[in-house]
């Protein structure tokens, strides 16, 4: 019986010691994060609380559309240039804000090529919003190559809508 005891005893001792990483993050006086909030660009000085400048600039950021290329491709296709003449209006119209232009590539190809291809696919969409008026100090460029499929199928569709270029906060 003792050591039924003793076993229930250890057993509640490290269930109390092991809580979840939030729960840790709450004992450090940190606030677990909730999916209401929503990450600004650097050094803008907006707020997301609703209704202020910073939601509204979120909101327009929100439109910035998404490119697609070819196959082993890094060159603007027509509706991605139209894409990006949208997105140079939005990031015009918000001089304060702060984007990151993500190069997306399929899965075939290697590691490092597919990188390489992601960086000249981000590079290009960069390079042509300068060109339409943005300011090149609002823009960054990432390559994630085939690391961050949004479709996993192993199909040309699939294929398609992971060649991509993504812009987001920074």
């Amino acid at each position: 019986m003792r050591r039924y005891l003793l076993l229930a005893v250890v057993a509640l001792v490290l269930a109390a010691g092991c809580g979840s990483k939030s729960d840790k993050g709450r004992e450090l006086g940190q606030s677990p994060k909730t999916s209401s909030e929503t990450k600004t660009p650097e050094g803008d000085g907006s707020s997301t609380d609703k209704g202020g400048a910073g939601s509204v600039q979120s909101e327009a950021l929100a439109g910035l559309k998404t490119i697609y290329f070819d196959f082993d491709k890094y060159n603007l296709r027509d509706d991605a240039k139209r894409a990006l003449e949208s997105n140079a209006t939005i990031l015009m119209a918000n001089s304060k804000a702060r984007i990151v232009i993500e190069g997306h590539c399929d899965e075939r190809g290697t590691t490092e090529y597919n990188l390489a291809l992601g960086e000249k696919r981000a590079s290009t969409a960069r390079d042509y919003l300068i060109r339409l008026g943005v300011d090149a100090s609002q823009i960054s460029v990432i390559s994630y190559g085939e690391e961050r499929p949004v479709a996993l199928g192993h199909d040309e569709e699939s294929w398609a809508e992971n060649r991509r270029g993504e812009f987001g906060p920074k």
